[in-house]
């Protein structure tokens, strides 16, 4: 039906129409007075003397970014890293940790400090008691190294320097294992997010069959696999031994190859919101090539996601190492790890338990220490997680904030 001889109920040109049809509005019973010189101005009193970081009224998001304020992405993730107390114990830690197993063991053709640089056999000196003595401890009175500070195995080795040395194993596990890992991940999860359909759907199928897999059962495999390249090889003394004291940095790799998939599923979700974003459009409007793209203008913005979750992964590489050390799937001779330590001297539990303690103490170091960083970083690459401020110091700023209000009624009163 047309609509060309439609005729309003009610013109706008006719007032009388309008004034008809609109119905009067019932009486009030107070007149409310109108004020034609208030402009708004007086509705909310705020004192000529204002600074200009100080907020009034509820005072949501005022003054906020005033911190950051000229300071570029890298300066603002470091001051508030350097603010989070567990990342700093966590990297205080860690690096002493690191620092303490160099100066000892060494590192590489390097030799350390320590008395004992070549594991060998020799006496079991006391029961292979440990010759540390702190004060208030075991009933010690003064502060003593002695020859073997962590105390002696069944075969009179001392158990410092294997510990030392299981340290810098677990530290190089966890380094090398997250950098495959993060190779990975970043390179499967850009691709996906980045291409989408079919592209993103056979990464992704492939991933989800990854995680599917048993990664203690999958990694125990995969250890049982390269303990045993040299006899698949049938290869000679020479290159036998290269490849046992090179076994560390082959098990990272092959349990970095199965560890990338949550990494992968968390960057791609991140490039699929990158892509929509306006300097993504600009970028290939101004002719940039799809790697350019990727690499200069996404992968900057989601690195925040990539190295919280990638110190995550190492985290879990340690454990994971001493895991299957433990069980005989990991590290084997003769190389030193802290699991395959434990694993060696578990029928000594009732009788030497410091051979437990000093290996358990380092994992647990090692792996608070880095997902205390991993959290630091998280909250600051992300701007909405905020400190909670203690009742203390908010009762401490309202003191403040009282004395400022005072002083400046004080200045202006006559």
């Amino acid at each position: 039906m047309s609509n060309d001889n439609y005729t309003p109920k009610y013109s706008s040109d006719d007032p009388d129409r309008i004034e008809e049809a609109l119905p009067d509005a019932p009486p009030h019973d107070t007149e409310i007075p109108v004020d034609t010189n208030d402009s708004g101005a007086a509705a909310v009193e705020v004192p000529e003397t204002v600074a200009d970081d100080e907020a009034y009224g509820r005072g949501e998001g005022v003054g906020e970014g005033q911190d950051v304020k000229g300071l570029s992405q890298g300066q603002i993730v470091w001051s508030r890293f350097v603010r989070h107390r567990g990342a700093m114990f966590g990297l205080i830690t860690i690096a002493a940790v690191f620092v303490f197993s160099a100066i000892s063991m060494g590192i590489g053709p390097i030799d350390g400090l320590w008395r004992v640089q070549t594991i060998s056999s020799g006496d079991v000196i006391n029961g292979g008691r440990p010759s540390l003595s702190i004060p208030g401890i075991g009933g010690a009175t003064e502060f003593a190294i002695g020859a073997n500070p962590f105390g002696q195995d069944s075969l009179g080795r001392d158990y410092f320097a294997q510990v030392m040395t299981g340290v810098q194993t677990s530290l190089l596990v966890a380094v090398v294992l997250g950098a495959v890992a993060i190779t990975l991940g970043v390179t499967v999860g850009s691709l996906a997010g980045f291409y989408r359909g079919k592209v993103d759907m056979a990464l992704m199928r492939f991933t989800d069959l990854v995680i599917t897999l048993p990664v203690i059962v999958l990694g125990a495999v995969l250890g049982a696999l390269v303990s045993k390249i040299p006899l698949r090889l049938n290869a000679g003394p020479e290159l036998t031994q290269s490849i046992r004291e090179n076994m560390p940095v082959i098990l990272a790799v092959a349990l970095g190859c199965i560890l990338w998939t949550g990494l992968a599923r968390l960057v791609r979700s991140e490039f699929l919101t990158l892509r929509e974003r306006e300097f993504v459009d600009s970028a290939r409007v101004a002719g940039a090539s799809d790697w350019r793209i990727i690499t200069k203008h996404m992968l900057p913005n989601a690195v925040g996601v990539i190295v919280v979750n990638g110190t995550l992964l190492m985290s879990a590489a340690v454990t994971l190492e001493a895991a299957l050390s433990f069980v005989g799937f990991g590290i084997t001779e003769p190389t030193i790890s802290l699991g395959r330590l434990i694993s060696e001297n578990q029928g000594a539990f009732s009788t030497r338990p410091w051979l437990f303690w000093w290996p358990g103490v380092f994992i647990i170091l090692i792996a608070l220490s880095i997902n205390f960083i991993g959290d630091g970083l998280r909250d600051a690459f992300d701007p909405r997680t905020k400190k909670i401020p203690s009742a203390r110091a908010m009762a401490k700023a309202e003191k403040q904030l009282a004395a400022s209000r005072a002083a400046q009624s004080q200045e202006v009163a006559p």
